[in-house]
């Protein structure tokens, strides 16, 4: 998924980097809520798991790979803001030390990986969490689907802006059908990672997931209930 410079034109580059940045803002912010002497410490080891995942890739079809996005299981174990900001440092990290994604298509990737797959991940993910029933061994299943439909709406997004500033023109349809078909497999791949990690977290520390939150807190209600 990452973007490598001059696939896209110039103002097309300067739009997404323009988005990002405004992202990026709005991360800082919103992480002061979520950030504490807790959480800190798992949003920097989810940052390395993210940078070491995504250079290690999976044969996919087609002779085609993919790599572990991450934006749905960042968002899930820490926050969606300081989700963000897990994916930037790992995009920036990226480009600036391994060429693994162009420095003038920095802004798409932050948004396709960042923005896009951490918003669209963890809104999914709330969603399966209300239609799945309110158990601790649900959480796991819901950011699953989260991440499947993160690196779909990421390349979708992709092919949206390609079919704006795209330096050689593709037909649309063609394009869309090609993206979707190697990312849905490639988002089977993103599913399993991402479930078998927050599984093990929420196994061994839930009150560290931001996403289930509201589970422990309804959880240890109930405990108190019962014990009086």
């Amino acid at each position: 998924m990452h973007v490598p410079d001059g696939f896209l034109d110039a103002p097309t580059s300067l739009a997404t980097a323009g988005v990002a940045a405004a992202g990026i803002a709005i991360a800082l912010r919103g992480a002061r809520r979520e950030l504490d002497d807790r959480v800190a410490p798992l949003a920097g080891i989810i940052a390395t798991f993210v940078f070491a995942g995504q250079m290690i890739n999976f044969p996919v079809a087609g002779g085609t790979s993919g790599h572990l996005m991450g934006g749905a299981l960042t968002a899930v174990l820490v926050g969606p803001y300081t989700g963000l900001l897990c994916m930037t440092v790992v995009l920036l990290v990226q480009a600036l030390l391994f060429a693994d994604g162009g420095i003038t298509a920095l802004g798409t990737n932050v948004v396709l990986m960042g923005v896009v797959a951490v918003i669209v991940g963890y809104a999914v993910f709330r969603c399966a969490l209300v239609v799945l029933p309110r158990r601790m061994s649900m959480v796991a299943p819901a950011a699953a689907v989260g991440a499947l439909a993160s690196v779909a709406a990421s390349a979708a997004t992709f092919v949206l802006l390609y079919s704006v500033g795209g330096v050689v023109p593709i037909p649309f349809d063609t394009l869309l059908t090609a993206m979707l078909g190697v990312h849905v497999l490639i988002g089977i791949g993103e599913a399993v990672i991402t479930f078998v990690v927050v599984a093990g977290v929420v196994s061994v520390r839930p009150d560290l997931v931001h996403g289930a939150h509201n589970l422990v807190a309804t959880r240890a209600l109930e405990t108190r209930t019962v014990s009086a």
